[in-house]
């Protein structure tokens, strides 16, 4: 039996294949778009049994042409880009092949875990998986979001014939992401920033917040990995559900956290927050007009009904987290 990992090259979609494997498991079809031929370095120390194009791999689905015994979907294959303002390109990607890809599990009884985004609740300030808490700020929530209700009415109107899990992501950082761009989590552009210029530049003050103030639900990579598997392992649970911590840090954390983090490895002392402003290592820039009507300044995930579902592990830390990424980052560039 095979597992299918849609966007393997991408950052979630690496990460989940090099789980795998170390769990023994490389009978893997890896789905991606390599036209940006750079994230092939993601999958470069992963196993996998074969490979399609996504374009081919949706042409299968659909014309019932994939001849495969598959085990399960991972389905992480998507635009992440919060700025593309092309809502069909968007739509596209983002709703129609979850779409195609849910029916044909559907169809096959075949367990589908995807990725949602926390995006869809906007400017919200509760962030509960209920249609009253969403109301996304971009089209790329909106994406997200026009999904997940097509897997509702589904399961409303004629019941699921196969689990269907969402996992809403809130802000993931760690390894395999370098491709990702502007895109990439604040972790990876403070730890280069702090690398290239010596000091992280942060947002000031907005929406009620002071300078580097805002809070986001910052999420290890290790654990967006440690719940999607363990919904493979329990394919009597479908649903909708967040997955961040539960608690929401400041971006002041998150610069504290990288800083003392490379600091650490290179045997300096930590310091605080009011140690790094009256240094200058942290320094405040204005809030970019683009962004204004159009960020997230707070997001902390209610993890009610994960829990409930019966995950019980602990989640990574910021500053366990971060130390964690920084070192393998460190590691990479002297390899």
């Amino acid at each position: 039996m095979m597992i299918i990992v849609t966007g393997a090259a991408g950052f979630i979609g690496a990460n989940l294949i090099k789980e795998l494997n170390r769990r023994g498991v490389t009978n893997i079809l890896a789905v991606d778009n390599l036209e940006k031929a750079d994230k092939f370095r993601n999958l470069s120390d992963c196993t996998i049994a074969d490979y399609l194009d996504k374009r081919e791999f949706i042409s299968l689905v659909e014309s019932d042409g994939l001849d495969r015994e598959v085990q399960a979907v991972l389905h992480q294959g998507a635009c992440s880009d919060t700025m593309e303002h092309n809502g069909r390109y968007m739509m596209d990607n983002n709703f129609r092949y979850t779409a195609r890809l849910f029916r044909h599990c559907q169809e096959r009884e075949i367990p589908l875990v995807y990725a949602s985004s926390a995006s869809v609740y906007g400017s919200n300030t509760r962030f509960r998986e209920e249609p009253s808490c969403e109301l996304p700020l971009n089209v790329y929530g909106y994406s997200k979001l026009a999904f997940d209700q097509h897997f509702r009415q589904r399961a409303q109107d004629t019941g699921l014939t196969a689990p269907c899990v969402g996992l809403r992501y809130f802000n993931v950082y760690g390894a395999r992401e370098q491709h990702k761009g502007r895109m990439a989590s604040v972790a990876f552009h403070f730890f280069n920033q702090y690398r290239e210029q010596g000091r992280i530049k942060l947002f000031e003050g907005c929406d009620g917040y002071e300078n580097g103030e805002q809070r986001r639900d910052f999420v290890s990579v290790e654990d967006i990995v440690k719940v999607n598997l363990w919904f493979l392992e329990h394919p009597e649970i479908s649903g909708i559900f967040n997955l961040g911590t539960g608690r929401s840090r400041t971006f002041n954390d998150m610069a504290v956290a990288t800083i003392n983090a490379i600091r650490a490895t290179r045997g300096e002392d930590e310091l605080s927050l009011e140690d790094m402003r009256a240094s200058k290592l942290i320094e405040y820039i204005p809030f970019p007009e683009a962004l204004k009507g159009k960020y997230q300044s707070y997001t902390e995930a209610d993890m009610t009904s994960l829990r409930e579902a019966g995950y019980d592990q602990p989640f990574l830390d910021v500053t366990e987290g971060v130390a964690r990424y920084v070192a393998h980052m460190t590691g990479a560039m002297i390899r």
